[in-house]
């Protein structure tokens, strides 16, 4: 009877890896073409893994912790430590230097943005959609929003927050670097605050640099979250 237990245990490990490695990709904006080139792993392989039909062995966890940068206990999710500090792997994207502020796939997910000076000068916007809610507060320099047909800055200080499926594109307003925090989160989970908008300020998603708490407001229609690059 205790052997069967822990191989109930066991099975119950495994079949979790599959939702956190789909989270992962989620996170970093990855397909499963990029991450195939990335680790040498089949798609079908991949895909297989990610529903849960391929049993995940060391062979394929260690090519998928290097290529998402975190520790293979991070993908089997072994036990946390009793630190709960959280101790961040950096990761660049078009760019733009992200940096992870929480330890857990899935849920809201927390991030710091770096954009160097002069990272999209020059560089067209392109605004992008994908599943998510996302919350933005500037800490240094002006960051240029473009959403929908919305083009904006915020300065530091300010926030904005809107639904993913909005196409929007993040840059430099000048020659600047800029440095932001944002947090984005799934179907159903929305940051529970809210910027203070400006009465005489046109766009709706500008804010003053004070924040208050509310309660929880209608859910966006939007399932999982990555964090955006520049020029997402």
């Amino acid at each position: 009877m205790h052997g069967e237990g822990a191989n109930d245990d066991l099975d119950a490990v495994l079949a979790a890896v599959g939702p956190r490695l789909r989270a992962l990709r989620r996170r970093r904006g990855a397909t499963l073409t990029a991450v195939s080139e990335t680790t040498g792993i089949p798609i079908s392989t991949l895909s297989r893994l990610e529903s849960g039909r391929r049993r995940p062995g060391l062979e394929l966890l260690l090519p998928l912790a290097r290529a998402y940068r975190v520790p293979v206990d991070e993908l089997i999710g072994a036990p946390a430590e009793s630190d709960p500090r959280v101790r961040p792997q950096p990761f660049t994207r078009n760019g733009m230097t992200i940096v992870p502020l929480s330890r857990e796939p899935g849920g809201l997910q927390a991030y710091k943005h770096l954009l160097p000076a002069g990272l999209t000068d020059g560089r067209e916007p392109d605004p992008r959609s994908h599943e998510g809610y996302h919350w933005l507060y500037v800490l240094r320099g002006r960051l240029r929003v473009v959403l929908g047909d919305q083009d904006f800055v915020l300065t530091e200080g300010e926030a904005a927050e809107f639904d993913t499926h909005l196409p929007h594109w993040f840059g430099n307003a000048d020659e600047r670097p800029v440095e932001f925090l944002s947090i984005l989160g799934p179907q159903g989970e929305r940051v529970r605050i809210r910027a203070r908008y400006r009465p005489d300020d046109p766009l709706p998603l500008r804010a003053a640099p004070r924040t208050r708490t509310t309660g929880a407001s209608e859910s966006p229609r939007s399932p999982g979250n990555r964090p955006p690059g520049a020029g997402r």
